[in-house]
């Protein structure tokens, strides 16, 4: 149990350091330590990270570090792209799906090592993209995250910033309230998906990562203002790569023992129909 909460608290911070990465943490917490199962665990992390962004986005609300015109031009949009990631991601194998998660993982870590993302306040207002772009982005972004049970915040701040020429710390908040809305809409997705096969979410696990990680987030909020903005994404880029590596093996290895089994199997089925044919 210790881990599980250790899980959490990590969440959380990183939610208020970044404004992203939660659930880059939370479904493989979910999978591989508590055990549950990866749509389980995707519509847990969805209602999870959900909640907690809406806790750590209200210190930033109050310091007005949210952009409401790049929420509703990208989180609207996102919205819908969530709506269709959950439902590819409810008729994709586990395997698979978990796959692509690691894929993404490393994907975000490469754009955030490759880009030096910060803009002067000064500039926000100037050369920003024209809406339809930034609602094309948010669909784009909210399609791959409903498919793999992230809020998207590693994927959403990094767009806010380069399209919406937000300060860091102004893209942080407004992609926590992004990431609330979409995770609303992949959570409903995924239960209707749940329900549909007779399982369900863990309330307890939901209530316990909730409760702790919102405490992390608090945390992580007050360190955001001491800390090297640069160095954290560093940090947090490597750490993606690492993840992302171990859920591509881990995964991957499933998929090849899978395919490798199902080649023996069809091989044995050929040979005992021949036999029977020559007897």
């Amino acid at each position: 149990m210790a881990i599980e909460l250790i899980g959490a608290l990590l969440i959380g911070m990183t939610l208020g350091l970044l404004g992203s990465g939660g659930s880059a943490i939370t479904v493989p917490v979910l999978v591989y330590l508590v055990g549950h199962g990866a749509k389980q665990s995707i519509a847990e992390s969805m209602a999870i990270v959900g909640l907690i962004s809406v806790a750590a986005a209200i210190p930033y609300a109050k310091s007005k570090l949210i952009d409401w015109r790049n929420v509703w031009y990208f989180g609207i949009p996102g919205m819908l792209g969530t709506f269709i990631g959950a439902w590819l991601g409810g008729i994709a194998a586990d395997a698979i799906q978990l796959a692509v998660f690691g894929g993404v993982l490393i994907a975000a870590a490469y754009a955030m090592l490759k880009k030096q993302m910060t803009i002067d306040d000064e500039t926000t207002a100037l050369h920003r993209s024209p809406v339809w772009k930034v609602a094309l982005e948010g669909t784009t972004v909210g399609i791959v995250t409903g498919f793999v049970g992230v809020g998207g915040g590693f994927l959403v701040v990094p767009a806010l910033v380069v399209l919406g020429r937000l300060p860091m710390r102004l893209a942080i908040g407004t992609s926590l309230v992004i990431i609330a809305f979409k995770a609303a809409i992949g959570f409903a997705k995924y239960q209707h998906y749940l329900l549909a096969h007779d399982l369900s979410v863990d309330i307890t696990t939901i209530f316990v990562f909730v409760l702790i990680g919102v405490i992390g987030s608090l945390l992580g909020k007050s360190l955001n203002a001491r800390l090297n903005q640069t160095m954290l994404k560093h940090v947090f880029a490597v750490f993606l790569i690492l993840l992302g590596g171990f859920v591509i093996l881990q995964e991957g290895s499933k998929l090849v023992w899978s395919d490798a089994g199902n080649a023996a199997e069809t091989i044995a089925v050929q040979t005992r129909n021949e036999l029977n044919a020559h007897n």
